[in-house]
């Protein structure tokens, strides 16, 4: 790039600050991830206020009583009805909730988006510091924003697949509300399940990838739009490889749960920071005990 590219002193002082956040797509990812985040939390949040307030889901779930002492946020109709929908029980004669069922595949990729994205940004910064190399040397860069739209796809893919589930179980079970926490052996189950893959190799295979995000996307380095959307795809599997199972823990607490919704993503956080397995095993430990526990107090 020459001098007269960078010379923007022509335009107005829009058009200069535009193009000083053209040249640098870190700060345009950036504020657009934070205010994606902050969006899903703050929808999220709203809803549970809902549910606490109506008892649902799961009267007595941890920090009900907090949420139902805050205000409630007013939310535009569009999110009020979608609030309703997710919030809803099934008909009491069972027939398939068909306007349900794309409710609940956004609320799902709204938690992916609150809880997940953010472990994500360690990957999505390293992506950025190659690009800005690369764009130093002059070479063309695909915007960090192409990499963040493959790797959410995957969870998109994987919303869809834990809404479906949850309307398989709500189906089963018709007399309990759509996202009461579930209990006896379904609840056993779920915990069980997320538990012994925290012990897996799988498990540490793609934690292992997600953790050291580098040399993949200097060895997988493209100018293409498409082959960068393709590595998006692909981290978003490693990433969905690491935390599908802890997603499982939400059919046991109740799936509108902020609180532990936030415990998951928290943790998803730190556990791609901590080298080792003893995190994995920690969490694995509890959510064994806690599957034993369940099942004993079940019958």
């Amino acid at each position: 790039m020459t001098t007269q590219d960078n010379d923007f002193s022509h335009l107005d002082a829009a058009g200069r600050a535009a193009a000083a956040v053209a040249r640098k797509p870190r700060i345009t990812v950036t504020a657009v991830l934070v205010l994606a985040v902050l969006l899903a939390w703050l929808v999220l949040g709203a809803m549970a206020v809902r549910g606490a307030e109506g008892g649902l889901p799961g009267a007595g779930a941890p920090g009900d009583f907090l949420l139902r002492s805050l205000p409630s946020l007013p939310l535009p109709d569009a999110l009020e009805r979608f609030a309703a929908l997710c919030l809803t029980p099934l008909p009491v004669n069972g027939s398939w909730p068909a306007a349900e069922a794309p409710a609940l595949v956004l609320m799902w990729f709204l938690m992916a988006i609150a809880a997940m994205l953010p472990s994500a940004a360690p990957m999505i910064r390293t992506y950025c510091e190659i690009a800005d190399t690369a764009r130093a040397k002059g070479e063309p860069v695909v915007h960090p924003l192409v990499l963040v739209g493959g790797y959410l796809t995957i969870w998109l893919a994987a919303s869809i697949a834990f809404a479906a589930v949850t309307l398989v179980v709500r189906y089963i079970a018709p007399e309990g509300r759509l996202l009461d926490p579930i209990s006896g052996l379904a609840g056993t189950a779920a915990l069980a399940i997320a538990g012994i893959y925290q012990f897996s190799n799988l498990k540490q295979a793609c934690l292992t990838r997600c953790r050291n995000p580098f040399s993949t996307l200097f060895a997988r380095w493209s100018d293409r739009p498409a082959r960068i959307f393709r590595l998006g795809l692909e981290q978003g599997v490693w990433c969905l490889g690491c935390c599908w199972a802890l997603m499982l823990v939400m059919f046991a607490v109740g799936v509108t749960n902020i609180f532990w919704m936030a415990l998951i993503g928290l943790f998803a956080l730190v556990e791609k920071q901590v080298e080792g397995r003893w995190t994995s095993r920690v969490a694995g430990t509890i959510l064994l005990v806690w599957a034993a526990m369940l099942l004993v107090v079940s019958h």
